[in-house]
């Protein structure tokens, strides 16, 4: 009689299993598969569903996964094995915002953006994204028989997709309805162009997949522009949903209060620092910019050149072979006068600073070349979770580097580090107020712009249309620049706290060593993690 109970007994335990805690870490993997395969949405006419109906069904699924989690016994685990648990749960609680709150799919047009002809400088696009996109870099035209087939079916998705966005788009945010026309516009003069690339006008399917594309796109953008008069409401999330966010998702230990602080605190002192800067140079010659495409490319290499050797040279972090290659793929390259937008008019100075942000290339070649052992810090977490990591650590280094030397040859540079700090302070200023609705995406824009010094940010608006709509669409995004510092700072006064404290020596190489063996997760857990190796190395 007793076998007669063995079955149900195998079924209880399997359906109790969530309830029952878990130590093994390396179940948190296998979680965070489960996990991953969930997060991708089911195919609605071959494109990706996010209709209210099929979220509606998928949250049950949702439920167990996170008690799955939820039930895990972290205690003994390493400090990295812990912050991966933290990792999960900060994702999870990603998608049961963007489910609440957020909604991207209802609220932001910008969303129905498919196509991608650019990789983002960061592990993943900027802002909400949708799965299934068409990333346009990854195609070598004229299309082998395998990737034409892929172009095809991927392009094929764009018409059911914006079908889909007619459905799906019932929000009230005016703003972002307003900026997303943009981007759906874009969508389609970016189809229109890729109809010019080798071998796609001989291709008759192709040109009939694309011209489809295009069509729907035209026809999404004019339905868009005939739904603005009906919209009429605010955009930003509120100051509680927005700390919410930080604290539970992006892992930023800050407030909506906290970063207004600090974000001031940070636009001051680049101003006071600035004119200090310019006190100094004062008997020095002005900064002249490039004049020609051969001025600017010539100036350009020189500039890689120098930050390169003196990243070797100061010892600032361990130049990996791939670190020059990758810098030389994004030089840039001339710009008339009149159309310069803020990063160019910096550039044409001195390229050095901004180069100086491209960390970014470092780390993503780092990620293509070298990808992480652990699973769950390989791949770019999602909801932009990065972001305190990855444009932090690429703000920081600006001033790191200046301080550490870099500028020694040529003072008045130094004046473009604390513009360019004084710029992202007040973009992302503007962009709390934005999400608090205090303002308008328009008025954020003007904070934006007016407290940038010089006059720099006047240039061309589009580039302030295009930063203030993404930290409307992404929030925490905004201010990461400065916030993301603010925490890498503050890790790295800790890390040579603690050495000093045990008597051991501090380096600038070991501090950045150390970020780049972690991965692109939130800065203040590296910050966890940095500490903990204190004494181990």
């Amino acid at each position: 009689m007793k076998y007669l109970f063995l079955p149900l007994l195998i079924l209880f335990a399997f359906a109790c299993k969530t309830e029952l805690p878990q130590k093994d870490y390396a179940s948190l993997q296998e979680l965070f598969k489960d996990w991953r395969a969930f997060e991708v949405p089911p195919l609605r006419n071959d494109a990706p569903d996010y209709t209210k109906a099929t979220f509606s069904k998928r949250m049950k699924d949702f439920d167990i996964l996170k008690k799955r989690l939820i039930h895990f016994d972290t205690s003994g685990w390493q400090v990295a094995q812990i912050n991966d648990w933290k990792i999960i749960y900060a994702e999870m609680n990603g998608f049961d915002f963007n489910h609440r709150i957020l909604k991207p799919w209802e609220r932001d047009p910008a969303f129905y953006k498919l196509l991608w002809t650019e990789r983002s400088d960061v592990p993943a696009h900027e802002g909400p994204t949708p799965h299934y996109t068409t990333e346009l870099w990854q195609y070598n035209f004229p299309l082998n028989a395998m990737e034409r087939k892929k172009f095809i079916e991927n392009i094929n998705r764009i018409p059911p997709f914006c079908e889909q966005a007619k459905l799906n788009l019932t929000g009230n945010a005016r703003d972002l309805w307003i900026a997303g026309i943009r981007d759906i516009n874009g969508q389609a003069a970016d189809l229109n162009s890729v109809l010019d690339l080798p071998g796609v006008s001989s291709d008759e399917s192709l040109v009939s997949a694309i011209k489809a594309a295009i069509a729907s796109t035209n026809a999404l953008e004019k339905w868009l522009i005939v739904e603005t008069s009906k919209k009429n409401g605010p955009s930003g999330i509120g100051k509680d949903n927005y700390s919410w966010y930080l604290k539970n998702v992006h892992l930023v230990p800050l407030t909506w209060d906290d970063e207004v602080l600090l974000l001031k605190r940070e636009l001051a002192r680049a101003w006071s620092s600035l004119k200090l800067e310019e006190h100094r140079n004062r008997n020095l010659p002005p900064l002249v910019p490039a004049s020609s495409p051969e001025d600017y490319n010539k100036r350009a290499d020189e500039a890689a050149k120098s930050l390169m050797s003196f990243l070797k040279e100061a010892d600032i972090l361990t130049v990996k072979d791939y670190f020059d290659p990758a810098l030389r793929e994004h030089l840039g390259k001339f710009v008339p006068e009149n159309t310069r937008n803020f990063f160019w008019i910096t550039a044409h100075l001195d390229q050095r600073p901004l180069f100086s942000h491209f960390y970014h290339w470092f780390e993503l070649a780092q990620m293509d070349i070298e990808p992480h052992s652990n699973l769950i810090r390989r791949d770019p977490l999602l909801y932009n979770i990065f972001d305190s990591r990855n444009e932090g650590i690429a703000t920081a280094v600006e001033e790191m580097y200046m301080q550490a030397g870099l500028y020694d040859d040529q003072p008045r540079v130094r004046e473009i580090v604390y513009i360019m700090l004084a710029q992202r302070a007040a973009r992302g200023l503007g962009s709390l107020y934005a999400h608090a609705n205090l303002m308008s995406m328009e008025e954020a824009g003007g904070i934006h712009s007016e407290f940038t010094p010089r006059g720099w940010m006047k240039t061309e608006k589009d580039l302030r249309i295009f930063e203030q709509q993404l930290y409307l669409r992404q929030p925490g995004y905004g201010t990461s620049y400065i916030t993301g510092k603010y925490l890498a700072e503050q890790a790295m006064a800790e890390y040579a706290q603690k050495l000093e404290a045990n008597g051991l020596p501090f380096s600038i190489k070991g501090f950045l060593d150390n970020l780049n063996r972690i991965g692109n997760i939130p800065m203040d857990l590296s910050r966890q993690e940095i500490l903990d190796t204190v004494g181990k190395e």
